[in-house]
């Protein structure tokens, strides 16, 4: 039922013009701010401040800011089964492109490292229908039928969708020569690498480290940001090299460290954007206290 009834309003929301659909993904974002419990909107304006070091009210700006845009994020992924190439490349330019496809040239495959800021699914679309052979590392929703929908809104530019589990997919993808896009800016709990994020160590992920090395890969940040309503720009940075020495923990903790400060960046250049709501800090290093 509830597939069906988000696949209703995504065909009704798509026979708007972009202007409506942004309108209501505006009222769906101020609508999910007014929603968000005190505890969480407190913890979001508290790791803002602390890490921008800004005012508490300068702080709720960009929290606000980072909440509402979810609903223009909604309306677009309502939009990604009617887009084409030309459609695409008219909402979404590309920065720094040259160096993916450097990447790609070396013949075996890459990383593409990204995190949940901007609207990261219209990048995997922008991608796909520009030819670039992705697939889509995925976390499986709880809720079925929307996992169902949001992957058949991935898949419809040309997505490959691997869920997070599946390690031994990734690399036998990796060695088909595809683009593996893998979100490295969530708590990875006691499995991950602790590093330095905004000052604070912070759980992250080894995978995009760990699997590069083990292929020889290269690793290509790059990143999403909103330049006008309903537009946006890819930003593609210079290839990442993960170091093969006899210390396996040190390589990957050097790379990812590396990662780290380049997602870092872009959320101090557009803070706004980056998913705030998560409790990025939540798991602490052994032998850390609260």
């Amino acid at each position: 039922m509830t597939y069906h009834l988000i696949r209703l309003l995504s065909r009704i929301v798509n026979t708007l013009p972009l202007s409506g659909r942004h309108a209501i993904g505006n009222c769906i974002g101020e609508v999910s701010w007014l929603l968000l419990p005190h505890r969480r909107r407190e913890m979001v304006i508290n790791n803002i401040s602390n890490g921008l070091s800004l005012h508490p009210q300068d702080a709720q700006v960009i929290a606000k800011a980072s909440t509402t845009r979810f609903g223009r994020m909604i309306i677009e992924v309502f939009y990604q089964d009617k887009l084409n190439l030309n459609s695409v490349n008219a909402l979404v330019a590309f920065r720094g492109r040259e160096h993916l496809d450097t990447a790609l040239a070396e013949g075996k495959g890459c990383i593409l490292a990204t995190a949940h800021s901007g609207n990261w699914e219209m990048m995997s679309a922008a991608l796909c229908l520009n030819g670039y052979p992705l697939a889509a590392i995925a976390q499986k929703q709880h809720n079925e039928q929307m996992d169902r929908f949001i992957n058949e809104q991935r898949r419809a530019p040309g997505a490959e969708i691997v869920y997070r589990s599946e390690v031994r997919d990734m690399v036998r993808l990796l060695d088909r020569g595809k683009i593996i896009g893998l979100l490295m800016d969530q708590d990875a709990h006691q499995k991950g690498v602790f590093v330095p994020f905004f000052d604070r160590l912070a759980s992250t992920p080894a995978g995009p480290a760990a699997i590069a090395r083990l292929r020889g890969a290269p690793i290509v940040p790059a990143f999403i940001h909103e330049v006008a309503p309903g537009k946006h720009e890819i930003i593609v940075h210079q290839a990442v090299r993960v170091a093969k020495t006899a210390d396996r923990d040190a390589d990957i903790y050097a790379t990812t460290l590396q990662l780290t400060n380049i997602i870092e960046a872009h959320i101090r250049q557009y803070p706004s954007e980056w998913f705030w709501l998560h409790n990025r800090w939540k798991t602490q290093p052994p032998g850390c206290g609260r």
